[in-house]
C-alpha cells in the first residue's frame, strides 16, 4: 500500500484485524524490576557460556540445526510457513540468559535459545562506545566487549603508536566478520595541550591565594612569581578580568593586567602548579587550529586505515568543523562515503550565539565531553548543557554521545557507585544516543563488566514507561515538507496502530534510517543498505539495527525480492519471531536515490506465501 493511498486507514485496520500481532514488549529481567548482583552475575555467566560455544562454534549453525532445517531460503508456491524453511546460516547456537522467565526465579540456569541475539544485549536501543587500550586489545577481550554491549569501538590516537591501532581496527573486523554485524570504529584525534612551561624547582611551587603571578615569554625556568607560558594566542586573547584555570581547575587566577608578551594574573584559588601543567581558558576564544600538526598526521593515517568516525577536539567554533572536512575532502575528493565527524563540545564558546546549532548543522554527531567541559564551566552547569545539547542533536537528527567518567569508580571495582549507575541513566533519560566508556574499558581491571553494566542500565532505564513518555513528550519535528520525512512519519504511525515488531528501512546513505531514528519510534528500525560504510556509521544511531545487504544480493527490479531479504534479515537480527509478526517497510523508487524514499508497505514476516498479491 501506497503512503498516499486514499484507503490506507481502512487497509490499516484490516492488516491489524487479519494479523492480530503480538505484544511487540519483549521485556528482560532487569526491566521487570530484577537488578540486583545475582541475575548481573547470571548474566555474566551466560556471556561466557555464549563466548565458549561461540568460539567453537563460530556463527554459522551447527551440523545439527542444518539437518533440522534443510530447506535453506524460500520455495515459492510451498505449504509451509516462510520462517519454517528459512536457512539460518548466521544463527550462533549459544545459551543465553532466557530474561522472560527469570523474572519469577534470581537463580534460574540460562536457557537454549535457537538464536543468540534475543538476549538483552541484542534489544537495547541506546548504543554504547567502548575506547580500547591496555587492557582490551587483543580479540578475546574486544569480543567480549561487542558481545556486552559495545556497538562503537574508539581508538584514542593521544596514546599509542599508529601501528597499535591497525591492529586493533583489524581485529575489530574480525570481529564484525564473525558475527556478521555491522561495528563503527572512532578514531578520536588528541587535539591542541595547552601547557605551561617548567620549573627551576623540580617539586613545582606553591601558590598563595592573593598573590599576583606572571605568565609570560621567557623561557627561564620559572619560580613563585612567573612561569613560562609557550602559548602567545593566550597572552592575546586574553583580557582583565579573564579566568584561567591550571591543572584541570586545581589552581585559579584571574588576569589583573597585561603587557607585551606577558599576563599578570592574582590567585584566586591556591595550590602546587608543577611542569606543563594544562591551562583552559573559559573565557577567551584562541586563535589556533584545532589540528595540530601530530593531528594532521594522525587524521592522514586514520583516513588511510579507514575509520568510520572521526572526533575532533577543542572545538571552539564552527569554522573548526569546516577546517577538518576540507582535509578530509583534499584527502581523497573522489570518496563517497568519508568517515562522519563527530564535533567534542568542551569549550563554553560553543554555546556563544548560534554556535552550538552551526557547530550541530556541520558535523555528523557531537560527543558531550564532560570532563574538559566540566572544568571550564562551573558543575552545576553540566547537566544543563548536557540536555541543552542532547536537545539540538535530537532537533537536527545528529547522534549525541554522553561521555567521561561514566562509570569511573569501575577501573578499580567490579561494580559502580549508585551515582554513577544514575548519571548514566540520565544521559538515556535525555534521549542520548549513546553513552561512552574511556578509561574503564581502555586501563581498568573490569572491562567487560563496565559494558555490562552500562548495558543493564540502558535495559533497566528503556523499559521505564517514563522514558516512553518522556522521548514522546520531546519528539522533534520534521519541518522539511519532503515525501522521504512524510514516509518516515507515516511509518511510525502505522507501526504504532498495528503493533509492528520494527520498521524496516532500505537506505543508501542513512538518511532516512536517520530521520527514523529522530523520533524515536517504540519499534527498533532495521536498516538495510548496500553499503558496509552507511552500516557502520548507523552503528552510532539510537535504535537503528543497520544491516549490509551487498548489492548482488539485493534484487531492486523486483520490490516483492526487497521485501523476502527484508524478512530473512529481520528473522536473523531476530527482530521478528513468528508467522504474524508485522513489519513496516519503507523505500524509495529508484533506489539509491538519496532522500527518495516514497513507498510503504505492511509486511507479515511469514513470507510471500501470506502476502497479498498487490505487494
Amino acid at each position: 500500500m501506497r503512503v498516499l493511498s486514499p484507503a490506507l486507514s481502512v487497509l490499516l485496520l484490516a492488516a491489524a484485524d487479519a494479523f492480530s500481532p503480538i505484544s511487540s514488549g519483549r521485556p528482560s529481567t532487569l526491566l521487570r524490576g530484577g537488578g540486583g548482583m545475582d541475575a548481573y552475575d547470571a548474566q555474566m555467566a551466560a556471556i561466557a557460556q555464549n563466548q565458549q560455544l561461540a568460539s567453537s562454534s563460530g556463527p554459522v549453525s551447527s551440523a545439527a540445526t542444518a539437518t533440522a532445517t534443510p530447506s535453506v531460503g524460500y520455495a515459492y508456491g510451498s505449504a509451509g510457513s516462510y520462517l519454517d524453511t528459512l536457512s539460518r546460516t548466521d544463527a550462533i547456537a549459544a545459551e543465553m540468559l532466557d530474561s522472560s522467565r527469570k523474572a519469577s526465579t534470581a537463580a534460574s540456569a540460562p536457557v537454549q535459545t535457537d538464536n543468540y541475539k534475543s538476549s538483552p544485549r541484542w534489544r537495547k536501543k541506546t548504543k554504547q562506545l567502548a575506547t580500547l587500550g591496555p587492557a582490551s586489545s587483543d580479540f578475546e577481550m574486544i569480543e567480549k566487549l561487542f558481545l556486552a554491549g559495545a556497538d562503537v569501538f574508539r581508538l584514542n590516537f593521544s596514546h599509542g603508536e599508529h601501528a597499535q591501532k591497525k591492529e586493533l581496527l583489524d581485529i575489530i573486523r574480525s570481529v564484525e566478520a564473525k558475527y556478521d554485524h555491522p561495528i563503527a570504529i572512532l578514531g578520536d584525534l588528541q587535539g591542541p595541550k595547552i601547557r605551561t612551561g617548567t620549573f627551576a624547582n623540580p617539586a613545582g611551587e606553591m601558590l598563595q591565594a592573593g598573590q599576583i603571578f606572571r605568565f609570560d615569554s621567557d623561557e627561564t625556568p620559572g619560580n613563585a612569581q612567573r612561569v613560562f607560558l609557550p602559548h602567545p594566542e593566550i597572552i592575546k586573547a586574553s583580557e582583565v578580568g579573564h579566568v584561567l584555570l591550571i591543572d584541570d581547575g586545581k589552581v585559579k587566577v584571574v588576569v589583573s593586567g597585561k603587557g607585551p608578551g606577558y599576563l599578570d594574573c592574582e590567585v584566586v584559588v591556591g595550590g602546587m602548579i608543577k611542569d606543563r601543567k594544562g591551562v583552559n581558558t573559559p573565557d577567551s576564544i584562541l586563535e589556533i587550529s584545532c589540528l595540530t600538526p601530530k593531528d594532521r598526521e594522525d587524521l592522514d593515517y586514520m583516513l588511510g586505515i579507514g575509520v568510520d568516525w572521526v572526533a575532533l577536539s577543542f572545538v571552539q567554533r564552527p569554522e573548526d568543523i569546516v577546517e577538518i572536512k576540507r582535509l578530509i575532502m583534499s584527502y581523497n575528493p573522489n570518496n563517497a562515503n568519508p568517515p562522519h565527524i563527530m564535533a567534542k563540545i568542551e569549550k563554553p564558546s560553543c554555546f556563544w550565539g548560534d554556535n552550538l546549532e552551526r557547530i550541530v548543522d556541520l558535523c555528523d554527531g557531537i560527543m558531550v565531553a564532560r570532563g574538559d567541559l566540566g572544568v571550564e564551566c562551573q558543575p552545576e552547569d553540566v547537566p544543563i548543557l548536557q540536555k541543552i545539547i542532547i536537545d539540538e542533536c535530537r532537533k537536527q537528527g545528529k547522534p549525541a554521545v554522553v561521555a567521561t567518567q561514566m562509570m569511573e569508580s569501575m577501573i578499580e571495582s567490579p561494580t559502580p557507585t549508585r551515582a554513577e549507575a544514575s548519571d548514566a541513566a540520565t544521559a538515556i533519560y535525555d534521549g542520548a544516543d549513546a553513552i561512552m566508556l574511556s578509561a574503564e574499558s581502555a586501563a581498568g581491571a573490569y572491562p567487560e563488566e563496565s559494558v555490562l553494566m552500562q548495558q543493564r542500565i540502558i535495559n533497566r532505564v528503556e523499559g521505564d514507561p517514563h522514558y516512553s513518555k518522556y522521548l514522546q513528550a520531546t519528539r522533534p519535528k520534521i519541518t522539511d515538507g519532503t515525501t522521504a520525512s512524510a514516509i518516515i512519519l507515516a511509518a511510525r504511525s502505522v507501526a504504532r496502530n498495528v503493533n509492528a515488531k520494527c520498521i524496516a528501512s532500505f537506505t543508501n546513505g542513512g538518511n532516512t534510517a536517520r530521520k527514523a531514528s529522530m523520533k524515536r519510534p517504540e519499534q527498533p528500525i532495521l536498516a538495510i543498505s548496500p553499503l558496509k560504510e552507511t552500516c557502520r556509521h548507523l552503528a552510532m544511531s539510537w535504535g537503528v539495527y543497520p544491516e549490509f545487504c551487498p548489492t548482488e544480493n539485493l534484487n531492486t527490479d523486483n520490490f516483492r525480492d526487497m521485501l523476502r531479504s527484508c524478512c530473512e534479515i529481520a528473522l536473523k537480527k531476530g527482530l521478528v519471531t513468528k508467522d504474524k509478526d508485522l513489519i513496516v517497510v519503507t523505500a524509495g523508487f529508484p533506489f539509491g536515490t538519496p532522500g527518495a524514499a516514497n513507498i510503504i508497505r505492511v509486511i507479515p514476516a511469514a513470507g510471500p506465501t501470506y502476502w497479498d498479491e498487490t505487494l
